[in-house]
């Protein structure tokens, strides 16, 4: 499919995420040290580091969840400041696969207060299926949870943290788990999910393959930014060699 780049000024004349000398340390552990980087509406920028580089961090810290020194902004079009209302898939959630709850009972207990115990009503149960519709899941309404493959799981987590729509999308390693084909019908989906939705998408991830065709923007994390700008670059870079001991080739 075509992919749609997105260009923005240097200004951030669009809504924009800045981070800005972000640090972060837990107990006598210097875990990040001088983050800056922007994230635009539209777009989806991919970090990429070694374990242990500090990613999980970084999202969390982003997310509200860690104290940290530095600054985090969030503007609107235009200039306005707002506080950004964030959606989050985590790296390899744990529940009980053996448990009986399907896809439509674990949606609607985590979108509104009906208990998991009770039949749905039918509203809730359309509004869970018009959720589920965003990343084309809705087939999955009454499959059980335990028995979803991994690229089913991501489109039902997905579209979990697409409601309410947010400004900002942070996604841990959404490849983790899912097979080749699922990692391309995946990434498929969040271009279009960025395109149709105009919100930022934040990802971590090692598969630096798709990250040419689908990424706006590559951020090297090893507890600093090593490298910032377009795939090609990146994966091309002297620090990419340094830090993950590949030749890429100019990132073909």
């Amino acid at each position: 499919m075509s992919v749609l780049k997105h260009e923005h000024a240097p200004g951030c004349g669009a809504c924009c995420l800045k981070v800005n000398d972000l640090s972060v340390t837990i107990g006598e552990q210097s875990i990040l040290e001088g983050v800056s980087f922007h994230l635009h509406c539209g777009e989806i920028t991919a970090l990429i580091g070694p374990n242990g580089a500090g990613k999980s961090t970084l999202f969390r810290t982003v997310l509200g969840q860690l104290p940290h020194g530095g600054v985090i902004d969030f503007q609107r079009a235009g200039g306005e400041k707002a506080r950004p209302l964030m959606g989050y898939v985590p790296q390899s959630p744990n529940f009980d696969r053996s448990s009986p709850v399907s896809v439509l009972d674990f949606f609607a207990a985590a979108i509104s207060d009906w208990p998991v115990f009770l039949p749905v009503p039918r509203k809730l149960r359309e509004r869970v299926a018009a959720c589920l519709s965003r990343t084309h899941a809705e087939g999955l309404l009454h499959q059980r949870m335990g028995t979803l493959s991994g690229g089913q799981l991501q489109r039902v987590l997905l579209a979990m943290a697409l409601e309410p729509l947010p400004h900002i999308l942070i996604l841990d390693e959404p490849l983790s788990g899912v097979d080749v084909e699922g990692e391309r019908q995946l990434m498929d989906m969040l271009d279009e999910i960025r395109q149709t939705y105009d919100l930022s998408i934040l990802l971590s991830t090692h598969d630096f393959a798709t990250l040419g065709q689908y990424a706006d923007k590559v951020l090297l994390l090893h507890r600093r930014i090593l490298k910032a700008g377009p795939p090609a670059e990146v994966l091309a870079s002297p620090e990419f060699k340094a830090v993950f001991h590949l030749d890429l080739g100019g990132g073909k």
